[in-house]
């Protein structure tokens, strides 16, 4: 989640009439917002089968949310050491894999009363010829409250203050066509050992012509192949990706090992026809005993 905030000066000002405005801008890539609406489900998918998709937009709060959908298109994305982020782009969008000029919602802005929901349509029509695999958007709604009360000025003048808050999630939009394959490898990885902690990143590579949505498990291993500790993770892998990883010794000095695992089984918070079963991977990585 990526959060900017601009914060309003904690005591008035003597002044004519006037007013500020804090604007706070919140991204996230969940379907769930803190303070405005809730979207379910997380992943639009549509097919050449099926060429429609609806979207559920909830507002939990007490005041009316207005409501804005557009489309945009991004993929997670890593940097050198492994943190990942997803930068959205809603112009010159040359990626062969975008979907975002072919696909349509039904309707594009509305206001939700309090506890109330309204159900957003997706149509698409790709452009024939489409090779097999899977072509992606952005769907991003944006709620602000609907109902705004511009301040008024105390009776000396002076400014006051009024918090408007815009939300804003961005979800994934799949459409799938053809024969459809998911598979991915590891094609570098590295195991450093610091003072408490193993630090592994890997290098994974999707080579099939769909997403691979599965789940990474990182194991640290003795000697004697006794399980040190273990952590997990969620992950899809577009293109390229690189994970870092941190495992606790929880006291180990011996040389270790990682046993890393990829596989599209076990994600729980996916419906089962959101993920395309693909290949499984195994990989042992020496423990670089060198302190950093």
């Amino acid at each position: 989640m990526i959060t900017t905030t601009t914060t309003p000066p904690t005591s008035t000002r003597r002044a004519r009439w006037g007013f500020l405005f804090s604007l706070v801008t919140v991204l996230a890539l969940t379907g769930n917002l803190a303070a405005g609406v809730l979207v379910a489900p997380t992943v639009v998918l549509l097919s050449d089968k099926n060429r429609t998709a609806r979207l559920e937009i909830n507002n939990p709060g007490t005041t009316p949310q207005e409501v804005t959908i557009a489309f945009a298109y991004g993929l997670p994305e890593s940097d050198s050491i492994g943190n990942v982020r997803v930068a959205l782009q809603n112009t010159n969008v040359t990626d062969p894999r975008s979907a975002m000029e072919w696909v349509k919602a039904f309707p594009r802005q509305m206001v939700i009363p309090p506890n109330g929901s309204q159900v957003i349509r997706f149509v698409v029509n790709p452009p024939k010829g489409l090779a097999d695999g899977e072509y992606w958007a952005r769907v991003v709604v944006r709620s602000k409250e609907s109902e705004q009360t511009i301040p008024k000025p105390s009776e000396e003048g002076s400014i006051t203050t009024k918090l408007n808050m815009i939300m804003q999630t961005a979800i994934m939009l799949k459409y799938r066509t053809g024969t459809l394959n998911s598979l991915v490898a590891i094609t570098g990885s590295e195991a450093v050992k610091t003072d408490s902690t193993v630090v592994v990143t890997m290098d994974m590579e999707n080579r099939g012509n769909v997403s691979y949505v599965g789940v990474l498990t990182c194991r640290l291993l003795d000697t004697n192949k006794k399980e040190i500790s273990r952590t997990q993770t969620d992950l899809a892998v577009y293109r390229q990706l690189k994970r870092r990883m941190e495992l606790p010794l929880n006291g180990v000095t011996s040389r270790c090992s990682v046993e890393v695992s990829l596989t599209t089984e076990g994600r729980t918070d996916l419906a089962p026809e959101d993920v395309i079963p693909g290949n499984k991977v195994f990989s042992t990585v020496e423990v670089d005993q060198g302190n950093r």
